[in-house]
């Protein structure tokens, strides 16, 4: 488990993603095409039937968001970030295709041939449930509770997929020079706690399509009938009492309410049901005397379970955890089934990714840094990286000008943030050295064995910091990455070459376009040092109050607007039996505030851009000022369309707003807006009063 906390311009890592459709490399292999040139500038995507001061986004993406539906094998379709990906991810297929074929060095065979490995549909099916075998063996001898520890421990040192929790290697909250050891709550297979404990006609109808889905999938894996719901029972059950004592995503963005250091001793009085010692021995990782136990509600409430719930419960619930973790890399017939139900049930996706999109992307997970060292050398020349290099330099003095005028801030705080500012580290591109993954052992027709070995190696990785001095270099997210973030406790903003393309950066558009596009994304990841959460952290990755007890008052009344603002908007309309979901303005503050920060911030760099090169931001290109074309840029990168299933579990469990409130949300808290469209002060976009942040 990687417990790193990043905030991202799009999507977040491990743990608090948007859960869409699983990985699907059993679709049917279509033959890839080249995929459309993206503009950086679309005049054909303005709807000029709108009012750009009443609802911007609908003038600004309604014509593109009539005309893209949402694809068949995807479940939210984004005119900047889902075409970008898709153009990736084939130039990455040409890479991965031509290594597997005829690899011209020992990194290109080794990811070619994991390539290849999930590329061969025969040898899957061939092998059906054979990878699986061993750990159901383990799991069957299970005769007593007492023996969970050195079973879970067991299955994680051969890579499978097991349950209950997450371990591993973080930072120290309130030491980032520091690596320490950390457990966290999980055990969980439906998006989220509240599919578990909420009682209402949709969670009630999915709960019960789940069991079904359970029952299914035991079916497959060889039970009978009779046995197979007996299993399912089971799992709901055990997950259900998990779901219970976990900390919503909502409170978990407190970096207070998940930090809190035990003794091991006193974690194993904590939670005496589970041999933590044992455990932590079994699995390889170094010694260590203290932990942070992020969710001690949670595993208070395990050490209760693990006594009272039949040890054959225990068996099918982790019988359950093997199958359904590796669901999506087996034969057909399971994997059919898994996507029916996590894939078009949940989340309305009608049919799979095609498999080379879905083996290209599972090896860029898995061997990223190998597979990113020719893809860099591709598509992302030294250039573009110098350029980038002066974009976030003029984003900083920016957002530095912004915190020297902040009418709400003292003098004393002002200045800890402008030495936070400056501590900022920036990673552009990819790392400057890459990770050695030769010791992992790859074998074509064994992607299951593959994907073992991988997740082992990365294991270990992880477990090797405990103790370690901080590796500021370290990477969160592969060069092909459509997508960049900020760690408050590196002080650091990435960004992935990945997104450094067009639409987002192109050398030929006009700065206006490019201020709206990357320029925003590099303000909005330096304003995550500074949102709810990442103001919390000072500029050497402390968990630490740097701000004065009235700054810290005034800011939270700031944020306090932000979040009830965006509660307002909605995510999804009502359906024929299902009411309209709103938006959760505390989940998603830290993102809200990085958009309305960075437009502001970019803004105020592009003015600048323009004031150097003799130019105003009243000058026209087609028709529109240069301020217009900038707002113009910004909101065409939100351009989207989502299934409405997407869309209410994403209200859940995203951090990010969808498109639409980006845009909106952004634009009429920003009185510049108003004024480059001539709007009329009152309107929607052009409101008498608005939240500002920063």
């Amino acid at each position: 488990m990687n417990c790193t906390r990043f905030a991202s311009i799009l999507l977040l890592a491990a743990g608090t993603a948007l859960a869409q459709a699983p990985a699907a490399p059993q679709a049917d292999a279509d033959k890839p095409a080249p995929p459309p040139v993206i503009k950086s500038f679309d005049l054909s995507a303005i709807d000029k039937t709108a009012d750009p001061c009443t609802d911007f986004y609908q003038y600004a993406c309604g014509n593109w968001v009539k005309s893209n539906p949402v694809p068949n094998d995807q479940t939210r379709w984004a005119r900047s970030f889902s075409l970008l990906r898709e153009r990736n991810r084939y130039l990455l297929w040409q890479e991965l295709d031509a290594a597997a074929a005829n690899p011209t060095s020992p990194l290109q065979k080794q990811f070619g041939d994991f390539y290849a490995s999930c590329m061969d549909k025969g040898a899957v099916e061939k092998l059906g449930l054979t990878p699986l075998q061993p750990a159901f063996k383990k799991i069957a001898g299970l005769s007593d509770a007492k023996q969970l520890p050195t079973l879970m421990s067991q299955l994680e040192n051969d890579g499978t997929p097991d349950g209950f929790f997450n371990f591993g290697v973080t930072q120290d909250d309130k030491d980032s020079s520091q690596q320490i050891a950390v457990v966290f709550q999980g055990g969980l297979s439906l998006p989220d706690r509240d599919y578990y404990i909420v009682d209402s006609p949709r969670f009630t109808g999915i709960r019960k399509q789940y069991m079904e889905h359970v029952t299914k999938m035991f079916v497959l894996a060889g039970d009978t009938p009779d046995q197979a719901a007996k299993e399912a029972a089971a799992v709901m059950e055990i997950e259900t009492a998990l779901a219970k004592p976990s900390t919503s995503r909502t409170d978990l963005r407190e970096p207070e309410n998940r930090y809190h250091i035990y003794k091991v001793v006193d974690f194993e009085k904590l939670a005496p049901s589970f041999e933590w010692s044992a455990y932590f021995k079994a699995v390889g990782i170094g010694h260590f005397d203290t932990l942070n136990v992020a969710t001690p509600d949670f595993f208070k409430a395990l050490s209760g379970l693990i006594p009272t719930e039949p040890l054959d419960s225990w068996k099918s619930y982790l019988r359950w955890h093997v199958l359904h973790g590796q669901a999506t890399h087996l034969q057909k017939a399971i994997f059919d089934e898994n996507f029916d139900f996590f894939g078009k049930t949940l989340a309305g996706q009608k049919e799979p990714t095609a498999r080379w999109k879905q083996c290209s992307s599972l090896t860029d997970e898995a061997l990223g840094e190998a597979v990113g060292q020719d893809w860099v050398k591709q598509n992302f020349p030294l250039a573009a990286k110098a350029s980038m290099d002066k974009l976030v330099a003029a984003l900083e003095k920016s957002l530095g000008d912004d915190i020297k005028t902040l009418p709400w801030m003292s003098d004393a705080t002002k200045k800890a943030a402008e030495e936070k500012l400056a501590m900022i580290r920036n990673k552009i591109g990819y790392p400057e050295k890459w990770r050695d993954y030769s010791s992992i052992k790859v074998e074509r027709g064994d992607l299951i064995g593959n994907l073992h070995r991988q997740t082992v190696y990365e294991r270990n990785y992880d477990f090797a910091k405990l103790g370690k001095p901080v590796d500021e270099k370290e990477w969160g997210m592969t060069p092909p990455t459509v997508n960049a973030y900020y760690n408050p406790s590196f002080n650091d903003i990435n960004f992935p070459a990945g997104i450094l393309q067009p639409p987002f950066f192109d050398f030929k558009t006009d700065p206006a376009v490019n201020f709206g596009g990357i320029g925003v994304v590099i303000g909005h990841e330096m304003t995550h040092g500074f949102d709810d959460e990442g103001s919390k952290y000072d500029g050497k990755g402390n968990l630490r109050e740097w701000q004065t007890a009235e700054d810290r008052k005034k800011f939270t009344e700031r944020t306090d607007c932000v979040a009830n603002e965006y509660s307002g908007f909605e995510a999804a309309p009502a359906q024929a039996d299902t009411p309209a979901q709103k938006l959760n303005g505390k989940l998603t503050l830290g993102e809200n505030t990085a958009d309305n920060g960075g437009l502001r911030i970019a803004y105020m760099a592009l003015l600048d851009t323009l004031a150097a090169d003799g130019k105003t931001i009243s000058e026209k290109t087609d028709g529109y000022s240069e301020a217009q074309r900038y707002f113009l840029g910004f909101a065409q990168v939100w351009c989207q369309n989502q299934t409405d299933q997407s869309s209410r579990q994403a209200a859940l469990t995203d951090p990010h707003s969808p498109g639409r409130w980006r845009v909106n949300g952004s634009v009429q808290n920003f009185d510049e807006f108003g004024k480059a469209f001539s709007c009329t002060q009152g309107k929607p976009m052009y409101p008498a009063s608005s939240c500002r942040v920063w």
